[in-house]
């Protein structure tokens, strides 16, 4: 039963929370998590080995791409479970951006939008690509193919006052010791900051946010056992492995 003191009839489920570490790797905490946005197609590399066009410039960028994940996709412990449904689920590499202040009601200015961000991490945007392949051929929603239970691995984060900027960092994936994805956060489509701003468009943003910030080319499938090491610059890692679920 729920709590008698707050009138919920069922037990309400634990907020994700997510470790917060400086640059010395002191604990300061965590990070509760509300919301999971996520950019497709930020990475002109990707978006052409997905059979997308890139755009050449930004004045033909058109509308970023958003879709979103539940917040308890958020997976921080090592062993991340091979989902059901499936026979190829992908890797995706990304920033990751925590927000720590609500955005001011309207839309959100892109030289006000920095201030919002109150940490950065790397993690993983697992996909089950034959999902997404068949619900974009036939055009429909390919929500089963990205938001579905620990679809969202994450490295504990570090608060962005540790960061001068982003300028110059890089994000890669090694899978059993073998790099398979790696770029300049230099080639992203839409900034973080422009991110943020376009989103203030459609939502909300508040405090608590996570944004994945989009994939570099070199996504490929995973097979149980697999183990996968992400890094953010030489700031942030992320660990672990995949591993087969019992029926």
């Amino acid at each position: 039963m729920g709590s008698p003191d707050s009138g919920d009839l069922i037990a309400a489920a634990p907020t994700p929370r997510i470790p917060v570490r400086d640059r010395a790797g002191k604990y300061l905490g965590t990070f509760p998590v509300r919301r999971i946005y996520c950019v497709g197609r930020n990475f002109a590399d990707h978006a052409r080995e997905m059979g997308a066009t890139a755009p050449a410039s930004k004045a033909e960028r058109g509308n970023p791409v958003f879709f979103m994940k539940p917040a308890d996709a958020i997976v921080v412990a090592s062993d991340v479970p091979y989902p059901p449904g499936t026979n190829d689920l992908h890797h995706e590499v990304e920033l990751v951006v925590a927000l720590g202040t609500d955005a001011p009601a309207g839309e959100l200015p892109v030289d006000a939008a920095a201030s919002l961000v109150f940490a950065y991490g790397v993690g993983l945007d697992l996909t089950r690509r034959d999902l997404q392949s068949a619900a974009k051929a036939k055009g429909l929603p390919w929500d089963t193919g990205k938001g579905f239970d620990h679809s969202a691995p994450c490295s504990m984060f570090f608060h962005s006052i540790f960061f001068y900027c982003l300028d110059g960092m890089s994000i890669c994936l090694d899978i059993n010791g073998e790099r398979r994805q790696q770029s300049g956060l230099d080639q992203l489509i839409w900034d973080v900051p422009e991110i943020l701003h376009e989103l203030s468009k459609l939502y909300a943003l508040r405090a608590g946010d996570l944004v994945f910030m989009g994939t570099p080319a070199g996504v490929a499938a995973l097979q149980p056992g697999d183990r996968f090491h992400a890094r953010l610059g030489d700031i942030a890692e992320l660990h672990g492995r995949i591993v087969a679920t019992t029926v």
